[in-house]
């Protein structure tokens, strides 16, 4: 929470004004029954008329001083409030994008969303509207039960005797609340991952008729959701009845006992007609102090949700850079292990090298480290022990923007933005059209590129939806080479080319000669020609050489081989 507070510092004398402004409303409308009571007390009097203009103007002057210092102390709150929140959203996007791989596994994206969404919006209606009622409540409450006295302090004995009985209700709201709505927002995390796996997955559920199961299973979580809600419901909407019963119990008390007082020549008529309005008044500050607990219980569990994030520690941090390694390959995975949970290696004991502009192609079943080996490389995540270089240099000792600009990468799933081709092969990075253009032709690109209306001003749709499986794969592949990476990571990225455009992939990139590149693939006509081909099964290499070496040493390579394309012969062919 104190992550939250240095937000709020740099507006504090801002928000110290318009509690201020505030302030002087709330006394002014303190003030409206008095002039009230006046009037009916002294105007009446027969030869005292011109008190009713006296005292009438007062009131209307009290009144329109609180119309506009309530009006100029909203909108001061609302901009405060929006400001502080803009910036606690923009540090909170940042410190998402900042986290490490491991710390984003944990967090999960859906919760991450619902963190920066529904949790930030609840902080800044508590931040809008405690600043209105914060100052404005609290005033009328106890300035209210100090006119009261200052008028007839029989009659106010009767409300303070009620007040620690809302007070008590209050707390104890509170307390139950808080851990409801943390419980909410961690429902909401689950429902917002469903809703997010099914408009990811909307084709595969409808083909293969899954629409009824994904209803009940958002049924599901939406239940428990609205189970939360409901019980949290429940427990703050005591708080009104409550106060409302008990003030209205003390106004009937207070008509009572003031009739009595009355008869019996202790006090005026006019003085209970002010209680009146002074006792309708505490028990709208009432309601509106309860309101201010509610909004603080809800505030305080996505405000800790918030602060969870922004105070996750820094991982990955750079550490100091030794001097290359003279004569040192390009890449080096020097027996590398690595585990993503801390239970059972995904990989193990991993160690190759490759020169400037070789090809290593990576093969083996899924979930059997291939990716990973890309993770470490590009620290995605850190080795568990061992190390990986570039150029002789820990990859830990690159400045992240560094290391970055070292690569191009197509990953699995990749992304596409709504835009245009051209605008998502450059991904708003610096590059000139001359460069747009070869890498489309070396992703083999250019052809499918040419035959959409308006070429490479033609709209992509969000996802690309617009686009077939091969040529999206086409895209992303250009986009990787448009920035002239010095190493090329294609993971998996051929699966959707037909073997013509795959074979004329593999000689384009061939071509640009000093690129080394990396071919994550399931076939083996995309990895056959790489100088160095692992083979891994269970985060172990099984297998280690060149095209013809494993087809000799491994039979697991061979057996794919000969499942894919037949003999060795016929996969030379």
């Amino acid at each position: 929470m104190g992550k939250l507070r240095g937000y709020i510092r740099p507006y504090i004398f801002y928000i110290a004004l318009t509690m201020i402004i505030k302030l002087g409303g709330a006394v002014a409308e303190l003030f409206v029954p008095y002039f009230m009571e006046r009037i009916l007390r002294e105007g009446v009097v027969p030869g005292q008329q011109g008190r009713i203009w006296w005292y009438g103007g007062a009131m209307l002057a009290c009144a329109a001083a609180c119309l506009l210092m309530n009006i100029i102390a909203n909108r001061m709150s609302a901009k405060s409030s929006g400001k502080i929140t803009q910036k606690l959203r923009f540090d909170l996007f940042e410190k998402l994008n900042s986290l490490s791989a491991r710390q984003m596994d944990e967090l999960t994206l859906p919760s991450a969303e619902s963190r920066l969404t529904s949790d930030t919006y609840r902080v800044n209606e508590f931040l809008a509207r405690g600043q209105r009622l914060g100052i404005r409540a609290p005033i009328l409450l106890v300035g209210g039960v100090v006119m009261m006295l200052t008028m007839e302090p029989t009659l106010a004995l009767v409300l303070a005797a009620l007040l620690p009985i809302i007070a008590l209700t209050v707390w104890l709201v509170t307390k139950k609340s808080i851990p409801l709505y943390t419980k909410e927002q961690s429902e909401l995390d689950d429902m917002v991952r469903v809703v997010q796996e099914n408009v990811t997955g909307v084709r595969v559920i409808k083909a293969l008729s899954k629409t009824d199961y994904e209803r009940a299973r958002f049924g599901r979580v939406n239940d428990a959701l609205s189970a939360t809600d409901t019980k949290a419901g429940a427990v703050t909407a005591i708080n009104n009845p409550v106060a409302s019963l008990v003030l209205n119990l003390g106004l009937t008390a207070v008509v009572v006992v003031g009739a009595y007082r009355v008869s019996g020549g202790h006090t005026g008529a006019s003085v209970i007609v002010a209680f009146l309005q002074y006792f309708i008044m505490i028990l709208n500050a009432m309601l509106g102090v309860t309101r201010i607990f509610i909004l603080s219980s809800r505030a305080q569990a996505s405000a800790l949700r918030v602060a969870h994030v922004l105070e996750l520690p820094k991982e990955l941090e750079r550490i100091e850079a030794k001097p290359a390694e003279a004569q040192a390959p390009h890449i080096e995975f020097r027996d590398v292990t690595f585990s993503y949970t801390g239970v059972g290696e995904n990989l193990s004991h991993l160690s190759f090298t490759l020169e400037r502009g070789q090809t290593l192609g990576i093969l083996g079943a899924t979930g059997s480290g291939k990716s990973t080996v890309v993770n470490l490389l590009m620290r995605v995540y850190d080795v568990g022990s061992g190390a990986v270089y570039i150029d002789g240099q820990d990859v830990r000792g690159f400045d992240r923007a560094a290391l970055a600009a070292k690569f191009g990468v197509v990953f699995q799933n990749d992304f596409i933005h709504e835009g245009t081709i051209k605008e998502n092969i450059r991904f708003f990075r610096d590059i000139p059209d001359e460069a747009i253009e070869r890498a489309a032709n070396d992703a083999q690109a250019a052809e499918f590129i040419r035959g959409k209306d308006g070429g490479m001003d033609a709209a992509v749709s969000i996802r690309g939806n617009n686009l077939s499986g091969g040529q999206k794969q086409r895209l992303l592949i250009a986009r990787a080479l448009a920035g002239d990476p010095e190493i090329l990571i294609l993971d998996d990225a051929s699966s959707a080319l037909d073997y013509r455009t795959d074979a004329a992939l593999r000689k384009a990139l061939h071509a640009r000669g000093a690129v080394t590149t990396i071919l994550i693939a399931q076939r083996i006509s995309s990895v056959r020609h790489a100088d160095l081909i692992l083979v891994f099964e269970d985060g172990k290499v099984i297998g280690a050489g060149d095209h013809d070496t494993l087809l000799e040493t491994c039979a697991e390579y061979r057996l794919i081989a000969e499942s894919q394309m037949g003999t060795g012969e016929e996969a030379d062919a």
